[in-house]
């Protein structure tokens, strides 16, 4: 090798997992203009490269910067300033954060926030307006369900929506209304939430760049230098805001919504326009609801709910006009699906959409994929579909899953039997319904167990995977769904300079100890963008 004068740096003295097949474990490496030039041994390198600036490591473990395949950016940025209500174990837990939310509220200023999830609470039962009527008054309320698919409004909000008994269903959403008046309860499920959070939500230019920054400083806390999006036009024009400032500090896979299809048909968009740094993934489309709100789309009835299969978001036929289109016009897509129904229906739309697929190069992706009739497994593989999964949604929804799916729950977040079958997995956090610690999610697929339950079995253990298969995920499988795994997954020459160090080695420790790991340093393009010792991001 032979010496550079250029400006660049060398990071040494740690246990580099490169995740290169030709060169798997190194002790240093040198990083010139954002990308990896060489992985190799302390000595060699400061021969070949004695004009770099040299960053100790200290021993720790170094790995590709993990990637989150599945995040609501923006939406996790602004939750960190909104009324959280992950932790009540009550109704009137939650009841009473929302009243010192509204305490400080100005007259007449939106409530909002989310996170609750009345499968948690002893009152048993589904939130109503009158439970929030007393404590927000004529200040208007709108509370997400924790799976982001079911939104609690008090009387405020319904009539600034205009949502009353009179009101019809929206296709793709209901109004939950009380059995004997026929008055909305204050529950909108899906689509029919939509016209409350249009108003609620209004969230401006500089407050959405704002929380873009909070949540990339989580990010970086968490060793995430990438992050797959799943929001709004608006939130697209926030990141290319700050990427033409150079204040962008993750790199973005961003999916446009549905409803934008057309308009990037028109201007030509396709999967892969954009860089390194925020480009086009495809198309974010919904098949159903979720899990927690019942309104997943299923073969076969809820437990205990015979009358209940679910909220079809999208018809068969819909569902395959949609991907057909797309794929038709070089875009691919990203299916929100939950229910075995869903699953299949979409699958059965990527299938009778391959020949395009396979004419633009696409890398279509199911969304959560949380639970799959045995008869589907196979399909992922066969037609080249990346399984977009949280694994933390496997434990966090292990009792509901039980409670709603029963035996079907043997082939939920079936980790173990898609790898079997060859399937790409890519794995993300789903934040802000959940959180975007890695480490956390690595433990899920590993374990299949709450970190706070050390005694209890795992969940349907054979589908549980290796860590070292968890860690793939959320960096060669998470190129991979993006179509970067030439730039991005392994700390190869030529490959971008972003990694993660830990303070122990998750392949050499007990995965009982994952929760124990420390990130001590993220690299974005070898620019160090958190340091544990300096508390900096």
């Amino acid at each position: 090798m032979g010496g550079y004068r250029d400006a660049g740096t060398l990071f040494e003295g740690a246990n580099i997992r490169t995740l290169d097949p030709s060169q798997p474990r190194a002790a240093a490496l040198a990083v010139r203009d954002g990308r990896v030039v060489v992985a190799g041994d302390v000595a060699d390198l400061r021969d070949a490269f004695p004009h770099f600036a040299r960053v100790g490591l200290d021993g720790c473990t170094v790995l590709p910067a993990f990637t989150d395949s599945h995040v609501h950016f923006a939406g996790f940025g602004l939750s960190l300033r909104r009324v959280d209500l992950r932790g009540c174990r009550s109704l009137r837990q939650a009841v009473e954060a929302v009243a010192a939310a509204a305490r400080r509220a100005r007259p007449g200023e939106w409530i909002l926030g989310g996170g609750w999830d009345k499968n948690l609470w002893p009152e048993g039962r589904f939130p109503r307006r009158d439970d929030l009527d007393p404590v927000t008054g004529d200040r208007p309320a709108a509370l997400r369900s924790k799976d982001g698919h079911t939104a609690w409004v008090n009387s405020a909000a319904l009539a600034r929506a205009g949502i009353h008994a009179a009101t019809p269903d929206p296709e793709g959403g209901a109004i939950v209304r009380d059995p004997a008046t026929g008055e909305p309860t204050g529950l909108l499920a899906e689509r029919a939430a939509h016209p409350v959070l249009a108003l609620a939500d209004r969230t401006g230019p500089e407050a959405l760049e704002q929380a873009i920054l909070d949540a990339t400083a989580a990010a970086h806390r968490a060793g995430i230098a990438g992050v797959h999006v799943m929001e709004d036009g608006a939130v697209l024009a926030a990141f290319q805001r700050l990427r033409a400032r150079g204040a962008l500090g993750v790199r973005v896979c961003m999916m446009l919504p549905e409803d934008a299809l057309d308009a990037a048909i028109a201007v030509g968009i396709r999967s892969g326009f954009g860089d390194a740094t925020l480009r086009i993934g495809g198309v974010k489309i919904f098949a159903d609801g979720a899990l927690g709100s019942q309104t997943a789309s299923m073969l076969e009835p809820y437990e205990g709910q015979p009358e209940n299969r679910g909220v079809i978001v999208r018809t068969r036929e819909q569902l395959h006009a949609l991907v057909q289109r797309a794929a038709a016009h070089g875009l691919a897509v990203a299916v929100h699906a939950i229910g075995d129904r869903a699953n299949r229906w979409v699958l059965d739309a990527m299938e009778a959409a391959r020949p395009d697929t396979l004419r633009w190069g696409l890398r279509h992706r199911i969304e959560h994929v949380q639970l799959l009739h045995p008869q589907d497994l196979p399909r992922l593989a066969a037609l080249g579909v990346v399984a977009s999964m949280q694994p933390i949604h496997c434990t966090q929804d292990r009792d509901i899953a039980d409670r709603y799916w029963g035996t079907r729950s043997r082939y939920a977040y079936a980790f173990r039997s898609l790898l079997r079958h060859g399937t790409r997995l890519a794995f993300g956090s789903d934040a802000p319904v959940e959180t975007l610690d890695v480490l956390a999610g690595i433990y899920a697929a590993a374990v299949r167990r709450r970190q706070d339950e050390p005694g209890r079995d795992a969940w349907y253990p054979e589908e549980a995977i290796t860590v070292a298969e968890a860690i793939r995920a959320y960096t060669e499988g998470a190129a991979y769904a993006a179509a970067e795994d030439h730039l991005k997954g392994r700390l190869a020459p030529g490959y971008l300079a972003d990694f993660v160090a830990l303070s122990d080695d998750p392949l050499e420790v007990s995965p009982e100890r994952l929760p124990e790991i420390r990130v001590v340093l993220t690299a974005v393009g070898g620019v160090v963008r958190y340091s544990a010792s300096s508390g900096s991001s």
